[in-house]
């Protein structure tokens, strides 16, 4: 089967991630994992928002995500909620990335996790935080657009 014409599932989405950061540019990365790691993926429990990504002698690691422990599986095979999970990302893509983290000051954060076909996918954001005044300034486009839509729909 070809990558385009295999069905994406999305797990979990990181909708704070696009308010607190001005999203640049976005990478699609496979993730390292252990077989109760996906069982919960599977079943939707995973947590996004705190994780960020560091790159730690050219390797790409996902860190303080949380996926929750299998229930249906012995204490003893579950896995640790919180740990350092290693991203799959060719080595191309990560010297692009080191270049941009460390010139332009920029952060690299999880904005979505999903299934696509088989595999877990982790959708990566190169972004630059955004200032009070910007997140505001969101906020108030955010109202516009809805009294805007209301007053269309109630015309």
């Amino acid at each position: 089967m070809a990558d385009s014409k295999k069905p994406i599932k999305l797990v979990s989405d990181n909708r704070q991630a696009r308010f607190q950061y001005e999203i640049l540019e976005t990478f699609e990365a496979g993730i390292q994992l252990v077989g109760t790691e996906v069982k919960s993926i599977r079943a939707g429990k995973v947590n996004l928002r705190d994780g960020y990504v560091l790159i730690r002698n050219s390797e790409a690691w996902l860190l303080n995500v949380h996926i929750s422990p299998y229930r249906d599986s012995a204490q003893f095979f579950n896995h640790e909620p919180k740990r350092d999970r290693k991203l799959l990302l060719h080595r191309k893509e990560i010297r692009t990335l080191i270049g941009k983290l460390e010139q332009q000051g920029l952060t690299l954060i999880p904005l979505k996790m999903y299934l696509k076909g088989s595999l877990v996918k982790v959708s990566l954001g190169l972004g630059r935080g955004k200032k009070l005044h910007d997140k505001r300034e969101t906020i108030k486009r955010r109202q516009d657009s809805r009294e805007m839509a209301r007053a269309l729909k109630h015309g």
